[in-house]
């Protein structure tokens, strides 16, 4: 068993986006990353937080708008426009969750794609399944450049996603797909899940109950990534996946914490400066590939 360092190879590949950061600003082009904020969530806070830190260590030009959970949803979708029209930020975030009485879609929709670089517009979503990416959910980016980091190679192997959402479970499925990978999204409702996850070669969990992979799900040199964020019994902190038992099993596997988390706003800042990059070069929605 291996302990993938998500941590480290965060670390690792800041230092290069720094240096591309670096590059640019001597250019004239320095990235911009704005991220709105609604309300007091302590989640929330804590993840926005951490974007402007990391933004601020790299240079790139951070800003964070903080906004009452009473703010009109008119109010919110003139000042995301306003962002879109201002070409110092390349990169335009809204916290999620949002408030009850403003609509998520529409938020999303209202966001230049070539700068959503959560890579959750319906124009992004639409270009990773049509094959052609442009900006991708962090996440899964996050979990794709780990494969590559520790020499994961997907192609012809079997799969199996744990969660179906659209911020991780179908995008990531998508991108292993298009690495060759023999792909299955399973989900709450899915029947004779251990079947399923006991034939996969790689095992992606990203359900959100606590510690619900056990050893006895899970194939013997598995790679397992753990997306889960969760609290157990005893309000420590721990993922989907039993970390303890199926280390025992698996040939790779990420922990909870210091696995997935570093490489999802290491990639949101990555994307950042690709899009600085395309404003730069005059191209305004070009391929990832």
């Amino acid at each position: 068993m291996k302990i993938i360092d998500g941590k480290a190879l965060a670390v690792q590949m800041q230092a290069d986006l720094k240096v591309k950061v670096e590059k640019l600003s001597e250019k004239g082009v320095v990235p911009g990353l704005v991220v709105i904020l609604l309300g007091e969530d302590p989640a929330s806070q804590v993840y926005v937080r951490n974007k402007e830190r990391t933004a601020q260590r790299l240079g790139i030009n951070s800003k964070v708008v903080r906004l009452p959970d009473q703010t009109s949803e008119s109010e919110l979708l003139a000042l995301i426009d306003q962002y879109n029209q201002d070409e110092q930020w390349n990169g335009i975030l809204v916290q999620l969750p949002l408030p009850a009485h403003i609509s998520e879609e529409k938020v999303l929709l209202a966001i230049d794609p070539k700068k959503d670089v959560d890579g959750f517009h319906p124009m992004n979503m639409g270009r990773l399944w049509a094959g052609n990416p442009v900006m991708v959910p962090s996440t899964p980016a996050g979990i794709m450049a780990m494969f590559k980091h520790y020499d994961v190679d997907l192609s012809g192997k079997r799969a199996v996603v744990i969660g179906r959402s659209n911020i991780v479970g179908k995008p990531i499925a998508q991108l292993m797909m298009m690495a060759n990978a023999t792909v299955t999204i399973a989900h709450s409702r899915s029947k004779n899940l251990s079947e399923l996850t006991k034939a996969a070669d790689i095992l992606v969990v990203a359900i959100g109950v606590a510690k619900f992979v056990t050893a006895d799900m899970v194939k013997k040199g598995a790679v397992v990534i753990d997306v889960g964020m969760d609290r157990d019994e005893n309000g420590k902190l721990c993922g989907d996946v039993d970390f303890d038992s199926v280390k025992e099993v698996a040939s790779l596997i990420t922990p909870v914490p210091g696995g997935v988390g570093p490489m999802t706003i290491t990639m949101l800042m990555e994307q950042t400066i690709r899009s600085a990059e395309m404003s730069e070069n005059n191209n305004s929605y070009s391929s990832n590939k």
